[in-house]
């Protein structure tokens, strides 16, 4: 079992920045990926952005790809997601996600453990 907790939501307006975090504990060993997702207009996890635990390949919801940047810490279990340029539409409650790798790595079908999200509000 995993146990996430996020932190670094707010409230911003439209053009700052906000980086979240992410800290893993328990089963860490078996942690294939980390990921990040939000809650969508339809659905309630849509990918935001992933990343392997070994190795750091990247994965990114194209319209968030030249503005959030996804990095780890694996010495302190962390995940964190900077966000830059936010926007309106950026605006939702986001979740940290840990996958065993059984699964897509951009969908929340292959995420096994999930944190109680933290919320981003931007103003316009």
């Amino acid at each position: 079992q995993v146990l996430l907790v996020e932190s670094g939501g707010g409230v911003v307006q439209a053009g700052a920045s906000l980086r979240l975090s992410c800290t893993a504990s328990g089963s860490i060993s078996d942690i294939d990926a980390m990921g990040w997702f939000r809650k969508g207009p339809v659905n309630d996890r849509d990918f935001v952005a992933g990343i392997r635990w070994n190795g750091g390949r990247t994965y990114y919801l194209e319209s968030v790809r030249d503005r959030f940047t996804i990095s780890k810490d694996k010495d302190n279990n962390m995940v964190f997601l900077q966000m830059n340029s936010l926007k309106p539409e950026d605006a939702s409650r986001y979740y940290c996600a840990a996958s065993f790798g059984r699964g897509s790595y951009e969908d929340w079908s292959g995420y096994d453990y999930w944190g109680q999200g933290t919320q981003v509000t931007v103003s316009s």
